[in-house]
């Protein structure tokens, strides 16, 4: 990092996106039936820790995951997250980058959840 740039790479790249805590993150996912959630964690992952309600499980470090992406409706609504929010937010990132609009990344991930309990 440049040591005159107060704001690191990751600080910024997030704020570029629609960050929601986690009450909200899951409000907003009860409102919007219709909506795609997305669990980029692995299947690993997912079995130690239960998926959300309705996510599909689109592991982020599988081979085909790019493919996957470019199949998505970039008209639809996505509500991302994994374990810490790292990997979200390089989803979003990417989905936003290609002209999805309506992308929410679960801000702090799973174990933001856990924290708030």
């Amino acid at each position: 990092m440049d040591p005159s740039c107060k704001t690191s790479r990751w600080q910024l790249l997030k704020s570029q996106l629609k960050n929601l805590p986690p009450v909200d993150f899951l409000e907003a996912i009860r409102r919007s039936p219709e909506a795609i959630v997305l669990d980029v964690r692995t299947p690993e992952e997912m079995q130690s820790g239960a998926p959300l309600e309705r996510a599909v499980g689109f592991d982020y470090l599988s081979h085909d995951f790019i493919d996957r992406l470019e199949q998505l409706d970039p008209k639809q609504t996505y509500y991302v997250y994994c374990r810490s929010g790292r990997r979200s937010t390089r989803v979003c990132t990417l989905l936003k980058n290609t002209g999805f609009e309506q992308v929410y990344n679960l801000d702090g991930g799973l174990k933001s959840m856990q924290s708030d309990k």
